[in-house]
């Protein structure tokens, strides 16, 4: 059985008496606030573990309530299918809860930040958590070094500034070099992807200078590798982790629901830009997790976010994690 000892800066902790280590954190209260059709449920929550000699941090930025599953997800198919597979799952067929979980990794040298959340534009609807988070989780922003970034869609930029100013002022930043091509480009303008141009010009644009851009097999930092996972967006990213033998991938948005994106990973999604490719994707990727029986985390995920996955009857079954790292 495998020993993980234990964190350090906050990501775990001990009873008043200290007779009993606990090896993951949760934190933070959630409540609802009554809002049609959309409901934003605020949360702040983290949750960390040893990965080798790596520490993890899943940070809940917030989740959202949201009607109508089949607008989403399974467009493909009829709400009845849909409306079915959600039930068989004990699910509620007519409503759904999306969460967005950044991810930072502390490799001992660096402190590296996977996406930003929705940033200032989401508090008002309860998300806008992840500075919060990294608080709970006994970190400063001015203590992560890179921030890396799977893709430029809105939820994963959002927290690159606040007040006007790079919120990591200490940080260089990482992103897929085909990704920012695709944003950056004027040609944007007048297509549907006009409103996620302007984001990136906003937001991304200022900080190019401070910005490696990567590819296939690209290294982030030591035992930090990039690949690509193209069809969410034009130049989405996912990152294989690994110390000490001990490996982890962050699959970002190649699935966005642990039932509907899962056991039917061709089910198409409203968010995938390219939905043929996002759904080859999505069976390349989950193919290789459970062959390899690796843990990932999913930005989409139930929170903590973490699980595995097993191939079944043409797709995959999400099984979230317990206490896998603790023991």
């Amino acid at each position: 059985m495998t020993s993980f000892s234990p964190g350090r800066r906050g990501l775990f902790m001990a009873t008043a008496g200290g007779a009993l280590a606990v090896p993951f954190l949760m934190t933070g209260a959630t409540q609802a606030q009554d809002q049609t059709p959309e409901t934003s449920m605020t949360s702040t929550k983290t949750r960390g573990f040893n990965l080798g000699a790596f520490k993890v941090a899943v940070i809940s930025d917030g989740t959202r309530l949201a009607d109508n599953p089949h607008e989403t997800y399974g467009q493909n198919q009829p709400k009845e299918a849909v409306a079915e597979l959600l039930h068989a799952n004990f699910l509620p067929a007519d409503k759904f809860v999306n969460g967005f979980s950044p991810v930072l990794i502390d490799t001992g040298s660096q402190v590296v930040l996977f996406d930003t959340g929705m940033g200032e534009a989401g508090r008002e609807s309860g998300s806008g958590k992840l500075i919060e988070g990294l608080k709970q989780a006994g970190y400063s922003p001015d203590q992560v070094s890179v921030v890396v970034l799977t893709h430029m869609h809105g939820d994963h930029i959002g927290g690159l500034m606040e007040g006007g100013a790079p919120a990591f002022k200490n940080a260089r930043y990482v992103a897929g070099q085909v990704e920012y091509d695709f944003w950056k480009d004027p040609a944007r303008v007048g297509t549907p992807a006009e409103g996620g141009h302007k984001g990136v010009v906003s937001k991304v644009v200022p900080l190019a200078e401070k910005m490696t851009f990567i590819k296939e097999g690209s290294e982030v930092v030591p035992g930090i590798v990039g690949m690509e996972a193209f069809g969410h967006s034009p130049g989405h990213m996912i990152f294989r982790i690994e110390s000490q033998g001990k490996q982890l991938m962050l699959t970002a948005d190649t699935a966005n629901h642990f039932v509907l994106s899962l056991q039917k990973p061709d089910w198409e999604v409203r968010f995938d830009m390219d939905k043929a490719k996002a759904a080859a994707t999505r069976k390349r990727v989950f193919d290789m997790i459970a062959t390899e029986r690796i843990p990932f985390i999913g930005y989409h995920m139930p929170f903590p976010a973490v699980g595995f996955v097993e191939k079944a009857e043409g797709g995959y079954r999400f099984v979230p994690v317990s206490y896998q790292f603790d023991v």
